[in-house]
């Protein structure tokens, strides 16, 4: 029935600057098949990553052409065979898509379609997948943090440092953050923080040892490691680790200083993520989201055809603040 329906979108036919981003409303409404749900698009993310992809300098390049965005909510249209957990005119949001979300309709797996609670709007909704799933990953299935350590969310007004921010509050771990703006930094403060840093600031790092009392730092969840992996390595507790969630190329870094205090360097890749794990962090989230602390802080606000703006802004601007959003 809906094969012969057409929908606006983003296609990406070559990879290259934000521009390659066409708006196209000519695309055909994509079709469920089995286990996968299609859903009316209401926001969609932007994530940073997204743009190493659209540049082709990310480890993983789609087949051309195609449409950016996995992290949508919306309401599901229809549903292929085999979809129990959701049906036609629920609230939902993702973390994945198969078609693609920068659309007005997309086409998603259904393990990776969850109900939208009534207290989050759609906005909010597209802004839990990349970033909740990704602060969670790192901080527990990659860095294996336990309540009372002491963690430092470099970069922590972003979609993903926010989130950071309310789930490792929640978790029991001391929580530092850094932002570059005034306004990022009362944002950081007022999501979970207990001390926030201003990483434009000359000597901040020793200001952050400072509130370690010289003890160092547990866990690093780093969003920016081109610039600050020498730094985070300089700054680690006993057996600290440093979680590599963005990197924009590359840096110099001394390898001794990883020796005497025993710490790890490890990445932080959302698709290695198995099912089982996802299901874990899901669960929390759910959790977060009934007690009231999971709330997602939107920035900006785009629509469907400033979607190269967005892609634009989300690396260039001069500080992060909350998440970025395409709305249809």
């Amino acid at each position: 029935m809906s094969g012969s329906r057409l929908m606006r979108a983003i296609r990406v036919s070559e990879f290259g600057a934000p521009s390659v981003l066409k708006l196209c409303s000519d695309v055909s409404v994509p079709q469920p098949g089995h286990r996968q749900v299609l859903i009316r698009v209401h926001a969609c993310g932007v994530n940073p990553v997204e743009t190493y992809i659209r540049a082709g300098t990310y480890s993983r390049k789609p087949t051309l052409p195609y449409t950016p965005g996995t992290d949508v909510a919306g309401v599901v249209e229809t549903i292929g065979e085999g979809v129990t957990a959701v049906k036609a005119g629920d609230r939902v949001f993702t973390t994945a898509t198969v078609t693609g979300g920068y659309a007005e309709f997309t086409v998603a797996a259904d393990n990776c379609v969850y109900k939208l609670p009534d207290a989050l709007d759609f906005t909010q909704g597209a802004a839990i997948g990349i970033p909740y799933f990704t602060a969670h990953r790192a901080l527990v299935h990659r860095a294996h943090a336990k309540p009372g350590e002491t963690v430092l969310i470099h970069g922590a007004s972003g979609g993903v440092g926010v989130a950071a921010c309310q789930l490792y509050r929640a978790l029991g771990l001391k929580v530092l953050g850094t932002a570059g703006t005034p306004e990022g930094m009362k944002m950081v403060l007022n999501n979970g923080a207990h001390f926030v840093f201003n990483h434009r600031e000359e000597g901040y790092t020793d200001k952050i040892m400072e509130a370690t009392e010289g003890r160092g730092i547990d866990v690093i969840v780093e969003m920016l490691a081109n610039v600050n992996l020498s730094k985070d390595l300089q700054m680690m507790a006993q057996g600290g680790r440093v979680a590599i969630v963005g990197a924009r190329g590359s840096i110099e870094i001394n390898p001794r200083d990883t020796m005497a205090k025993e710490s790890s360097i490890m990445g932080v890749a959302l698709f290695s993520a198995k099912q089982e794990e996802n299901k874990e962090c899901a669960a929390l989230l759910f959790a977060g989201m009934e007690a009231g602390w999971l709330r997602p802080v939107v920035g900006s606000k785009y629509p469907l055809d400033k979607a190269a703006q967005a892609h634009h802004d989300i690396i260039e601007s001069p500080g992060a603040f909350g998440k970025i959003v395409l709305t249809m």
